[in-house]
């Protein structure tokens, strides 16, 4: 018999193999271990921890319930309390993206500590107790989606459904439904914190709890991503052009490329090419070839002025700056790229001054710490083991489906319309958004666009609070901001 003539046996081996590896997983006891930190304030806080995987059945993402699609792993923090706590679900973003970032770097009772600066420290890393947990405001449960850290799906189809904005959404909205259903936890007030994409996903999970009959109290938004409209530098969307600017002439003048009253302070950078780019800029790029020559010119010139960039290359880039652009163009003649999620932070050209995108300097130097960090962490409470925790997937990110409903070819994706919506139906819902001055991957000021297209009327508006902070995409890895983002926090919830 030719090797063909059975071409379906391998897959059917391989799906086996993988619900074995599902089936083990999920009849894995939990990992239960007991803690305590020291808060800023001086009390002390002892807590629970409870690692452990949970079942995705179907019901989310596909017509038939009850089969297991995948093994969610969770790490939940609880304080022991005779009335029911807050309970906050957290995840990061990408997609791709495992929670600890969040976990270890702001929301945890461990945190790794990163330079102020955010630069990458020298090896061994370790976690230390954070005195700004939130702990102290809820509980909290860290959800890594499917594919990563240690989750996984059944098979290529599962990961088909899972892998798109609202089969992802789909899957974790059940994940924290059955997570409170398990722990007997429907008693208490609910918040999601969503980073990234993270806010993405958190944005259309809380419409879709609150259709579950699952009220919210509240989400944060760190660093929001929820219209990729805003973010996307693509031919014929000139949007991000006019949004990034702002930060643009933020970072420019902190790497000291400024003159003038603009080069004052970060604050005078930031004023001027808001202005500018609200007044002027967006009908210049609306008005394309239209625009006459002497209104080009002067738009050259203000647009060279805010980037700190040649004029010749404004020229040459036809009035859009984009993001990659600005990385390789603003320090181009010291030989040094400008980190993207942590522009304060750059690192060394080749030698040869490629523009070739091969890595973000701003996210380099967590990557590692935040990884060893976790792996010695987990592996003292007795999580870890042998298999790879995927903290960044790319393989997730590159099969992404952005797509809604029913939308063909990937297109941008939006929850802005899901966050809107919900607001208008609960009306205890409230939202904290926190943005970094430094972050080049989801701006401020595309955030500040993306908040004032929610659908809502003023009064349900005011439910929305936007917070700014002066680092960048995990603005909490400055321990200034951190502390700032945990005051805010109180302060919003009080």
């Amino acid at each position: 018999m030719s090797e063909n003539a059975n071409p379906t046996k391998p897959d059917a081996d391989a799906d086996k193999r993988q619900r074995d590896t599902l089936d083990k997983l999920l009849a894995r006891a939990p990992v239960v271990a007991t803690g305590n930190v020291t808060l800023a304030g001086g009390r002390r806080l002892d807590y629970e921890l409870n690692a452990g995987f949970m079942p995705l059945t179907a019901g989310g993402v596909d017509a038939q319930r009850g089969e297991p699609l995948a093994a969610v792993f969770c790490v939940a923090y609880t304080v022991r309390s005779d009335t029911p706590r807050p309970l906050c679900f957290a995840f990061n973003g990408g997609p791709g993206s495992a929670s600890v970032w969040l976990h270890l770097g702001a929301l945890g009772p461990k945190r790794v500590v990163i330079h102020d600066d955010g630069t990458m420290p020298a090896a061994p890393y370790a976690v230390q107790d954070n005195p700004l947990t939130w702990l102290e405001q809820f509980d909290l449960v860290f959800i890594d989606p499917p594919h990563t850290g240690y989750s996984i799906a059944l098979n290529d189809d599962a990961r088909r459904k899972l892998f798109s904005v609202d089969g992802d959404a789909d899957a974790l909205a059940e994940v924290v439904r059955v997570w409170l259903a398990r722990h007997k936890r429907f008693g208490s007030a609910l918040y999601l914190a969503g980073e990234s994409y993270g806010t993405t996903r958190g944005a259309a999970i809380v419409d879709k709890l609150q259709s579950m009959g699952v009220s919210l109290q509240g989400m944060i938004l760190v660093s929001c991503a929820m219209d990729l409209q805003s973010l996307v530098f693509t031919h014929g969307n000139d949007l991000p052009y006019a949004l990034f600017l702002p930060a643009f002439a933020n970072v420019a003048q902190f790497h000291g490329r400024l003159n003038g009253a603009i080069a004052a302070s970060p604050q005078a950078a930031r004023e001027a090419a808001e202005a500018f780019a609200s007044e002027e800029y967006l009908a210049a790029l609306h008005a394309g070839s239209r625009l006459d020559a002497r209104a080009r010119s002067r738009i050259e010139k203000r647009l060279a002025e805010l980037t700190g960039l040649p004029r010749a290359l404004v020229q040459e880039k036809n009035l859009r700056i984009s993001d990659e652009t600005f990385f390789f163009e603003l320090l181009r003649d010291v030989g040094r790229i400008v980190g993207r999620l942590e522009a304060r932070v750059t690192g060394p050209m080749a030698a040869s001054r490629t523009r070739t995108w091969e890595f973000d300097p701003g996210i380099e130097a967590l990557n590692a710490p935040y990884t060893m960090a976790a792996m010695a962490y987990f592996a003292q409470l007795g999580i870890a083991d042998d298999t790879r925790y995927e903290v960044l997937n790319h393989e997730v990110h590159k099969t992404w489906n952005w797509n809604r409903g029913e939308a063909k070819g990937n297109s941008f994706g939006s929850t802005g319309v899901d966050l809107a919506r919900a607001l208008r139906r609960n009306p205890h819902l409230r939202v904290l958004v926190a943005s970094g001055r430094y972050d080049l991957g989801t701006p401020y000021r595309a955030t500040d666009w993306s908040l004032a297209q929610l659908d809502v009327p003023p009064d349900v508006l005011e439910r929305v609070t936007h917070r700014y902070y002066d680092a960048g995409h995990m603005m909490y890895t400055r321990s200034t901001d951190l502390r700032q983002l945990k005051d805010d926090l109180a302060g919003w919830i009080g």
